[in-house]
């Protein structure tokens, strides 16, 4: 009877984690279907359900040389990873300082670095769009890198600490017992033990990256076009047609690190990341 009643609440819960499957799949999809529509509709008027006339010109326009989309797509792929890898570099020695370590004023950093998430973007890039005139980081892509980091370094630096609370250095000191020299400790040891919470750290700080508007408008100066500022443009513009298309693209990275992101997310994956901590 316990056998049966236990098989019984697994099938139900079973049930229960298909149904929010679908209700979460179905709340991601439904925002892209009238942009799906909207980028291959050439007319589309109220009070009509559907388009009444289709065509492919608005993708035909925004893969043209002329539109500047996949200039603006390059743009935008190259910030946000070149904003990862610096996150990254800051992020894991300090949130292995934050996860492993107590010393004194650890809550005042915390909340330091909470801060970016807090105050508004707008409030912080005018104060700083000066200093970055002064100093030469205006209007070029390492300036625009160097302040989304702002936004997308705190979700590197906490996922971190998540990590590396629960991590065991004396892995490392064996190593270095054996001989290991600090290089081969990270490569070997550290980095298997912490990558799959750095490759989440990773995903949320590319994302970040990828959907800045404000920060890139600004410190960018209108030289730097990414795919938000075009998106922007044309929505502003009243081209429905090609604020779908580029609001297809604009998406298409959100859904690849979500899928990626629930592959390691995934029980098996956590357990295994346990087993190797």
């Amino acid at each position: 009877m316990s056998g049966q009643g236990t098989f019984e609440n697994r099938k139900g819960l079973s049930g229960i984690a298909w149904l929010s499957l679908a209700l979460l799949i179905t709340w991601l999809i439904l925002p892209l279907l009238p942009l799906a529509l909207w980028s291959v509709s050439r007319s589309w008027y109220f009070p009509d359900i559907l388009p009444s006339d289709y065509g492919l010109q608005a993708w035909t326009y925004v893969f043209s040389d002329t539109a500047g989309v996949l200039k603006a797509l390059l743009q935008t792929t190259i910030i946000a990873l070149g904003t990862t890898v610096l996150a990254a570099l800051i992020g894991v020695p300090a949130g292995r300082a934050l996860g492993l370590y107590q010393f004194k004023g650890k809550a005042f950093f915390e909340i330091l670095i909470l801060a970016p998430i807090i105050v508004p973007g707008i409030a912080v890039v005018l104060g700083i769009h000066v200093v970055f005139l002064k100093t030469g980081l205006a209007n070029n892509l390492a300036g625009v890198m160097i302040v989304h980091l702002i936004p997308a370094l705190p979700y590197m630096v906490l996922v971190m600490a998540g990590v590396f609370a629960n991590y065991n250095p004396l892995a490392e000191g064996q190593a270095r017992s054996l001989g290991a020299n600090p290089a081969q400790v990270f490569w070997y040891v550290t980095l298997p033990a912490i990558l799959p919470g750095l490759l989440m750290g990773c995903f949320f700080t590319f994302l970040v990256s990828w959907s800045q508007y404000i920060l890139t408008l600004v410190i960018g100066g209108g030289r730097v076009v990414t795919l938000p500022l075009l998106l922007f443009n044309f929505a502003s513009a009243g081209r429905n047609d090609i604020t779908g298309a580029i609001g297809i693209l604009y998406v298409l990275p959100g859904i690849i690190v979500l899928l990626l992101a629930a592959r390691h997310l995934s029980g098996r994956t956590a357990a295994g990341s346990l087993r190797q901590i």
